[in-house]
């Protein structure tokens, strides 16, 4: 039977590359769609090493109109796209508004009409929490206010999800599924694919192990005023293995007909909120290694504190966060182990 073929753009990036091993050992036939911009070719070896299958490969800048519409013309017998392909640092978004905008609308533009001229039907689009800002309730649900963001980044992301509703319907036939994930972090347990950014990183669990790697590459801690109990930020982070999962569960229900809607939205996260000292004790508690880190202050756009309540998720995709934070983050050290034997950071 002919395996339903998946479009991953973004597929060689953190996120893309993880969600493109669960799509195949899921059985799905997936198509990466990447430039490389903020990732290297060598994701596709990983790939195939853990899955034992190669995904096609096309390099493509999706926010070149002519260039995206030939991709797809060769692969118009797509049953779905999931959409990672986008610039992602809330702190660079701050410092170059105008590339985020150019590049995270552009490529969702020329993706959806694609989509539409093609007839593939589903997408499923990576989302973010950053659309909730600073909410005034906690957890947030999928019904808490949109607000207006706290950086460009936060923006581009409510911009498209309002592109997909206001796109998205049964008379087009098209349909899809946002989901709004929280702060993804480890890598996969073979240590064969991971966060790999192109110069230094803006995530905190990268930052932490090249901090412990290198003691000289000293971890910057944006802040200890805030309102929380030891004055950090807090966040809702999960495993990048376990958000990959979620976008398997989002594909199979849109393939399926299993949606309730034209465009649903689903927040993907753990439902409990950790503070970023409570990630870097956690990584010296499940390593042994010790991080060497300062207390800065606080960075423009960033959030007091988010985490979501995920029983949506649990309940209609069937999906549900597993891995435990500490074993999670030795997948993070490994793989900075792997990358830097091999010589890649």
């Amino acid at each position: 039977m002919r395996k339903k073929k998946i479009i991953v753009t973004g597929g060689t990036g953190y996120i893309g590359s993880h969600a493109a091993v669960e799509l195949i050992n899921n059985g799905y036939n997936v198509v990466i769609a990447d430039d490389l911009s903020n990732s290297l070719a060598g994701a596709l070896d990983g790939i195939e090493e853990i899955t034992g299958i190669r995904p096609q490969f096309e390099k493509i800048d999706l926010c070149n109109k002519k260039d995206t519409a030939s991709f797809f013309c060769n692969n118009s017998k797509a049953e779905a796209v999931v959409h990672f392909a986008a610039l992602k640092s809330v702190a660079e978004s701050v410092e170059k508004p105008l590339s985020y905008y150019r590049n995270n609308i552009n490529s969702l533009i020329n993706v959806v009409e694609q989509m539409e001229l093609k007839g593939i039907p589903n997408l499923v689009f990576s989302g973010s929490c950053t659309v909730y800002g600073q909410p005034e309730t906690l957890p947030v649900t999928e019904d808490s206010p949109v607000k207006k963001a706290l950086s460009p980044y936060g923006s581009t992301k409510r911009i498209c999800e309002e592109i997909m509703q206001d796109t998205f319907n049964s008379d087009k036939k098209q349909q899809g599924i946002v989901l709004r994930y929280f702060n993804p972090i480890g890598n996969h347990p073979t240590a064969l694919i991971g966060e790999l950014p192109r110069g230094k990183p803006n995530n905190l669990v990268p930052l932490i192990t090249r901090a412990a790697t290198d003691k000289t590459d000293e971890l910057k801690v944006y802040g200890n005023d805030y309102d929380t109990p030891d004055g950090t930020c807090i966040r809702d982070y999960l495993s990048v293995v376990d958000l990959a999962k979620a976008h398997v569960a989002a594909v199979d229900r849109l393939i399926k007909g299993e949606n309730e809607s034209d465009c649903e939205f689903f927040n993907i996260g753990t439902g409990k909120g950790v503070s970023v000292m409570e990630i870097i004790n956690a990584f010296e508690r499940a390593t042994n290694v010790k991080v060497n880190y300062s207390i800065g202050k606080r960075r423009p756009g960033d959030i007091e504190k988010i985490w979501a309540d995920a029983s949506l998720a649990n309940k209609k995709l069937k999906w549900k966060a597993t891995e435990e934070i500490e074993k999670t983050l030795v997948s993070a050290w490994r793989w900075t182990q792997h990358c830097t034997e091999k010589g890649i950071l």
